[in-house]
C-alpha cells in the first residue's frame, strides 16, 4: 500500500502495465491519465517515451508519482526525458495532444461515488463515458489509447462507442478475477 489517499497498484494496474511493457514508445509524448501511484507512467518511460504527463485529480497521487519518477531517474541516469505532473479532472486542465494515452479509470459499478479512484457510478461507466467523449481531441493523428475496463462495464457497448469516435478497437490484455474479467482495450485512430 502506497498511501491511504492514493490508489495502490492492484491486478488492474499490473495488467495495464504488462500491456504497456510490450509496447515501443520510443520518442513519443505520452499521457498517464489517473496516474495514482505513477507505475503506468514510469513504465511508459521505461519503454522509451520522451515525455510523460502524469495526471490525477488527487494531489497526493501526483506527489507519489513524482517520487516514483525520481526513483526511476536515479536508476536510469542515461535516459533523458521530460515529466510533468498536472492536477486535472480528466482533460479539464490539458490542452495538448499525445501520441499515446493510458487510462485505468474508476470502473467499479456503484450507486454513489464515495471513492473517486474506484467508484464508477452506474455500470461503472460514469467516468469512462465522459473520457470517451473527450479523448479524441487529445490524441494525435495515428495516436493510440490503452483503456482498462471490466466485464461489468458492458465492454461491447464501450467498443461500439469507441468505434463511433473513429477508433479501431481490439482487446490486448485479459485477467479473470473471481467476479469479473479485466480487459485492456487498444484503441487506434
Amino acid at each position: 500500500m502506497i498511501s491511504k489517499e492514493v490508489y495502490s497498484p492492484s491486478e488492474d494496474s499490473w495488467l495495464l502495465q504488462e500491456c504497456i511493457s510490450k509496447t515501443n514508445l520510443r520518442g513519443l509524448k505520452c499521457l498517464d491519465l489517473g496516474t495514482g501511484s505513477g507505475i503506468i507512467g514510469v513504465e511508459m518511460l521505461s519503454r522509451g517515451a520522451k515525455e510523460v504527463v502524469f495526471v490525477d485529480i488527487n494531489s497526493k497521487a501526483l506527489s507519489v508519482a513524482k517520487k516514483k519518477v525520481k526513483e526511476y531517474k536515479t536508476h536510469n541516469v542515461g535516459h533523458t526525458f521530460v515529466s510533468r505532473f498536472v492536477k486535472s479532472d480528466l482533460f479539464s486542465n490539458l490542452k495538448e495532444k499525445f501520441d499515446f494515452i493510458a487510462f485505468n479509470p474508476p470502473y467499479v459499478p456503484s450507486d454513489e461515488i464515495k471513492w473517486v479512484d474506484l467508484d464508477g457510478g452506474e455500470n461503472g461507466r460514469v467516468v469512462i463515458d465522459k473520457f470517451i467523449e473527450g479523448v479524441k481531441k487529445h490524441l494525435k493523428r495515428k495516436g493510440v489509447l490503452f483503456l482498462l475496463v471490466s466485464s461489468l462495464n458492458k465492454p461491447a457497448e464501450l467498443k461500439s462507442l469507441l468505434k463511433k469516435q473513429g477508433f479501431a478497437v481490439k482487446i490486448i490484455g485479459r485477467k479473470k478475477l473471481f467476479f469479473e474479467e479485466l480487459l485492456v482495450l487498444k484503441c487506434s485512430l
